[in-house]
């Protein structure tokens, strides 16, 4: 079994606690309107292609650095479209005593035995960082370009395990911001039974460029980040569970 790599870092501060190796893994089947990573939306033109064991090697060198609070982070694109990758690769961290992060966007491929493959991968993760594009149904199309009913999935089979959960949430101005829209979001969180937190990030527009290199039109021309003293009030909103 191999695993299709897109980048790895070995020592982020902003993906999970503590210091962390994060892991970006290739393919994505959204097409989320602010997407900065569109180079990791097709599974094919990896820029590495490793077992589970060759990547735990790579990673568990690093596990000195972590320290009590740190581990791996496995981001993307969307990690779940590897399930069985993951699940392998998360065995050996766990053997290692290494914390372990599931940064998703909880779509993943529709396999029969899909309740039991993701349950086995839950299991193994510590915490799940959630990245909840929009809880209203149409604008979740609208935003990602697909059915909210493949994340719904993902939140059923979330809640059947113990594993922790910090929901992400990217501010747009005029799609995603407002109090209260985020004062909804707060509420429908509730839905989510492993919550700890909610972390509002803000759009940014770091990725353009990448579209202009791939040739792809970006959705957002013209769409500027939202303003500091609004980032302040809206977590001010969600900073009580």
């Amino acid at each position: 079994m191999t695993g299709y790599v897109h980048s790895i870092e070995s020592m982020g501060l902003v993906d999970g606690p503590g210091v962390r190796s994060v892991v970006f893994m290739q393919g994505c089947k959204l097409r989320c309107a602010y997407c900065h990573n569109p180079d990791t939306w097709a599974l094919t033109g990896a820029k590495l292609e490793l077992t589970p064991q060759e990547l735990a090697n790579r990673l568990i060198r690093f596990k000195d650095y972590f320290g009590k609070d740190g581990g791996v982070t496995i981001s993307g694109g969307e990690p779940l479209l590897q399930v069985p990758f993951v699940t392998e690769l998360f065995k050996l961290l766990k053997r290692a005593g290494i914390h372990t992060c599931l940064d998703t966007a909880g779509v993943c491929s529709n396999a029969k035995d899909y309740d039991n493959i993701v349950g086995e991968l839950l299991n193994l993760t510590d915490l799940v960082l959630l990245d909840v594009k929009h809880y209203d149904s149409e604008k979740y199309l609208k935003l990602t370009g697909r059915d909210i009913s493949s994340f719904n999935r993902f939140i059923n089979c979330l809640n059947q395990s113990d594993t922790k959960v910090w929901i992400r949430h990217v501010v747009v101005p005029s799609l995603t911001d407002g109090e209260e829209h985020i004062k909804r979001l707060k509420e429908y969180s509730k839905c989510v039974k492993g919550l700890e937190k909610i972390e509002l990030l803000p759009y940014h527009t770091l990725g353009v460029n990448k579209y202009k290199t791939l040739n792809i039109k970006y959705g957002l021309e013209g769409i500027l980040p939202p303003d500091k003293e609004e980032m302040k009030k809206y977590n001010d909103i969600v900073v009580k569970l």
